[in-house]
């Protein structure tokens, strides 16, 4: 596809993770997720960029827009895409990670597409196969390509990353996605607050470079994007929150709590939702204010970015990992 934008080498052979990403990097990303955004807006959605390679979706948790986005981009460009389910493999026989790795090399896939529910896992598998691997989320640590489709939709919208100030709201402690868009957003220049209740914060959290609010009213005073997050009651390990309806109370987001804001301020969810729990519906559908729909279109592109740059690696010399 001649998209009018010069390709330049993506330095990395895998990507597992926002943090250790240039600006640069970030924004050859988003470049070329640009030019999917358009194509896959077209009756004909197809070209032959993957023909002859091999996109592996191995997915030890569930997921319905991470994995069919992954799918879809990977056949968009001409891939062979299996997706390999966990449920009926030999993990639950008793197979380890790493004889897992071994089986997959054999097989010579070009690209692993990886969730796990351990942090860390991922980085592993990377280390013991020879193709590219791709995050698609590993526990509470990094979702890499959540983060790029964010800021992409962000970008669109705003026209910008840089000076924006970015509330991320909600369940930060169990939260990959919320790690891996500070870590983007502070690269590209942008002003991050978490807002949470103390028992849904990191220690330390400072330390990524945010500023820390305990209430909407305050979190969300004059900020240009307002980024909810799912409460992850799976991850719940004892009581982080009286009640559903008191967390809903002082945390969901509704009109109430966004007129703190700014009027023109972009509401966003990386899905998915739990509508009265995080926010309000209302809110979620305003078709306005809100950017959720977007952001699962910007997904589909973003992937067939990612399967692009490092596919094109695997035909180059191989780069450090």
């Amino acid at each position: 596809m001649n998209t009018g934008i010069p390709f330049l080498p993506f330095p990395h052979r895998h990507l597992l993770g926002i943090e250790g990403l240039s600006p640069d990097e970030i924004t050859l990303l988003l470049d070329r997720s640009e030019s999917y955004v358009e194509q896959n807006r077209q009756v004909d959605k197809k070209q032959a960029l993957l023909r002859g390679r091999t996109v592996i979706n191995l997915f030890f948790e569930n997921s319905t827009r991470t994995r069919t986005s992954f799918e879809l981009a990977g056949k968009r460009l001409g891939g062979d895409v299996i997706n390999m389910s966990v449920q009926a493999s030999s993990i639950k026989k008793g197979e380890t990670l790493i004889d897992t790795a071994m089986t997959l090399t054999a097989m010579h896939p070009d690209v692993l597409v990886v969730r796990h529910p351990e942090s860390g896992a991922v980085q592993l598998l990377a280390e013991k196969v020879d193709g590219a691997v791709i995050n698609a989320g590993d526990g509470s640590h990094e979702h890499p390509t959540q983060a790029l489709l964010d800021a992409l939709t962000i970008r669109r919208r705003k026209g910008r990353l840089q000076g924006l100030v970015v509330a991320i709201c909600g369940d930060i402690l169990h939260s990959r996605v919320a790690r891996s868009n500070i870590a983007l957003l502070n690269i590209m220049g942008a002003r991050v607050r978490v807002v949470a209740p103390r028992t849904l914060l990191p220690a330390e959290i400072e330390r990524l470079g945010v500023e820390v609010f305990h209430d909407m009213a305050g979190g969300l005073k004059e900020v240009d994007i307002v980024m909810m997050l799912r409460l992850q009651t799976e991850r719940f390990h004892g009581s982080f929150v009286p009640s559903i309806r008191e967390y809903f109370h002082f945390f969901g987001l509704d009109y109430a709590k966004l007129a703190a804001a700014k009027p023109d301020a972009l509401i966003m969810h990386p899905g998915p939702m739990n509508r009265g729990v995080e926010i309000d519906t209302a809110v979620a559908d305003d078709i306005d204010r809100s950017a959720i729909r977007q952001q699962v279109e910007m997904g589909v592109a973003v992937r067939m970015a990612c399967l692009e740059v490092l596919t094109r690696n695997l035909s180059d010399a191989a780069p450090a990992k």
